[in-house]
């Protein structure tokens, strides 16, 4: 009885057989790209391929091998173990024995603990494989810094609109026509892959699928057929903080609608509400401050009002206050003030204050001269001494400095006011 084999998918039929091939990564196999340039040197180093999934890190990994001369290996973290090395790396020890090198793929390659990683590092410097880790975490704190010394990072991009077009288009040619699809739809469909070239084959096999209809498949229709991927988010890993530098520095840069876009991205990836909303009361009082006062009531009226209403009523109160800190003066002014006294704080150290702002309780005290020839403010013309309030001996410093923006404005000119009183007295 004949057996027949199942079709290979899309995916790995459309699989690129040359670097040429390889689409949106020209920066490193384009005529002047990194790995080009290795590959006419014959230099080809120990690599780590750094990039999101679906844009060609194991492909282009063995396409590297297949340029360079070298036996192509693979093995996946997730699956393998101390035992798998060790037996790869006797196998490597034997081939180079017999002058031919490997190089060895380790797909997912931050998922092995220290220890293993720590075993590629012989293996690397003895020249027994060419390493090529493949990750989709940043490599600065999934990977040891032992082994990344030893390993060239070179960073795989999201495919972009035109490079999935071209996925799209060989697609297309190896299923033998156009797909049944209006532009609206098209452009829907590249969106949907979210920069995932396997994603975008994947969903292809499934219009391709699809009964022969008589109209082509508009964008709504595309998105009842298809699920829509879900965004790359993850609470504890590199995108997190990625997306909440993004909603920061938009605040920071006064671009509400962009603070407001990352706002609505950490919430379609899961975050929760609650950790945005403790962010923006730090922003509020970071980089707004003095230059509206009010901006921390905002943000705390959010978080509350969150904790009230709960999901997804409560997003739109801390949405509220994305667009008030977005629109809100801005001065770092209370900050920089604040790490200035801390650095003042630790350069002096004990010095006690002047002796006549302290209390005297004790006849004691008042016999040492605590609280001799203090003023009191409210009986002094303008409500104001001019007293020194710093300790003996210290040179007085100008912490805060205000900004000409919002609020801090008129704080400035109080200062100001306050200043030609001290130097007049």
């Amino acid at each position: 009885m004949q057996t027949v084999s199942a079709p290979s998918p899309l995916a790995d039929r459309l699989r690129p057989r040359t670097l040429d091939e390889v689409v949106g990564q020209d920066h490193l196999v384009g005529p002047q790209g990194t790995l080009t340039r290795m590959l006419a040197r014959g230099s080809l180093a120990s690599l780590i391929l750094w990039g999101p999934p679906g844009v060609g890190k194991t492909t282009i990994a063995r396409l590297l091998a297949d340029r360079a001369g070298l036996a192509f290996v693979q093995l996946s973290a997730v699956f393998s173990g101390v035992a798998d090395l060790k037996r790869t790396f006797e196998e490597a020890a034997r081939r180079r024995a017999g002058g031919a090198g490997t190089l060895l793929f380790v797909d997912e390659i931050h998922r092995f603990n220290r220890a293993q990683q720590d075993g590629f590092l012989p293996v690397v410097e003895t020249g027994t494989i060419t390493l090529v880790g493949a990750t989709t975490e940043n490599p600065s704190f999934a990977l040891n810094g032992a082994l990344l010394s030893r390993c060239q990072v070179l960073v795989l991009r999201r495919l972009d609109d035109a490079a999935l077009e071209q996925l799209l288009a060989r697609a297309e040619d190896a299923l033998g026509g156009p797909l049944p699809l209006t532009p609206e739809a098209r452009a829907s469909l590249r969106a949907m892959a979210d920069g995932d070239g396997r994603y975008l084959l994947n969903m292809v096999e499934q219009i391709a699928a699809v009964p022969q209809q008589p109209d082509a498949l508009d964008a709504a229709a595309l998105a009842d057929l298809l699920a829509r991927r879900a965004a790359l988010y993850d609470r504890d890993r590199e995108e997190h903080y990625n997306l909440i530098s993004a909603l920061h520095k938009s605040l920071r840069g006064s671009d509400a609608d962009a603070a407001l876009y990352w706002f609505a991205r950490m919430l379609a990836g899961g975050e929760d509400p609650r950790y945005v909303a403790r962010r923006l009361v730090r922003f509020a009082v970071e980089d707004v401050g003095l230059a509206d006062p009010a901006a921390i009531g905002q943000a705390l009226a959010a978080w509350e009002a969150y904790e009230r209403l709960g999901s997804p009523e409560g997003e739109l109160a801390i949405a509220q206050a994305v667009l008030y800190l977005g629109t809100a003066p801005k001065s770092n002014a209370a900050y920089v003030a604040f790490g200035e006294a801390q650095a003042a704080a630790r350069a002096t150290g004990s010095l006690m204050p002047p002796s006549h702002i302290l209390n005297a309780p004790t006849s004691l005290m008042k016999r040492l001269g605590y609280g001799k020839g203090y003023s009191y403010d409210h009986d002094a013309a303008d409500a104001f001494s001019g007293q020194n309030y710093f300790p003996e001996g210290m040179e007085r410093p100008t912490l805060y400095r205000p900004v000409e923006r919002g609020f801090e404005r008129e704080v400035a000119k109080r200062l100001a006011y306050w200043a030609r009183l001290r130097a007049a007295r």
